[in-house]
């Protein structure tokens, strides 16, 4: 249980961090990059489920961010404590191949709703749409940060799983917000030449 009765604290005054294993790290250390770019995707969730909310597919589509953003949590938590040898006193949460699989039933069930692509699409249509783009991006941003201190130290395999699923999910919801793909605003190359 997580009791936090002090937001503030100073601990960080001086450009450091404490990570989950209680080791100090600089604030700009590849891992606090890496969790803290997993917090700005759930953040911009946050924003798409406030937009979703008018959506035809409110309910099914504000509980599916609603996991996501828990899920992401548990990401955070994975990343901030190193993998290690040294007894934690506890067993660290880490991302599980399970939730992976789930982001690949949802896009499967989702996709299945969808016409093949014929061309590529330019984020936007619905405004719901256009939220679920920023989060793929994010999302994307997250998995190069993730990827890139996985050529540092050891994590978790299932954490960059997860965020490259994610992405694909958010693309493929984005598709499904602008109804079923009707909406969709198709690139259309070399129209502005």
């Amino acid at each position: 249980m997580v009791v936090l009765n002090k937001i503030y604290t100073k601990t960080g005054d001086a450009g450091e961090t404490a990570l989950g294993d209680g080791q100090r790290v600089a604030k700009h250390s590849a891992r606090v990059e890496a969790y803290g770019t997993v917090d700005e995707v759930n953040a911009q969730i946050g924003v798409a489920r406030l937009v979703a909310q008018g959506s035809p597919d409110a309910s099914s589509m504000d509980e599916a961010l609603g996991r996501i953003q828990n899920d992401l949590f548990d990401l955070g938590a994975d990343l901030c404590t190193p993998e290690t040898e040294k007894d934690l006193g506890y067993e660290p949460l880490r991302i599980a191949e399970a939730q992976v699989l789930r982001l690949e039933a949802e896009i499967d069930e989702m996709n299945a709703r969808l016409e093949p692509l014929r061309s590529f699409i330019l984020p936007g249509g619905s405004a719901l749409s256009a939220h679920l783009h920023t989060c793929r991006t994010v999302a994307r941003r997250a998995e190069r940060r993730v990827v890139a201190l996985a050529t540092m130290e050891t994590i978790n395999e299932h954490a960059v799983k997860y965020l490259n699923r994610l992405s694909d999910w958010f693309f493929v919801a984005g598709r499904i917000s602008n109804d079923d793909g009707k909406s969709d605003v198709l690139w259309v190359p070399g129209a502005n030449r």
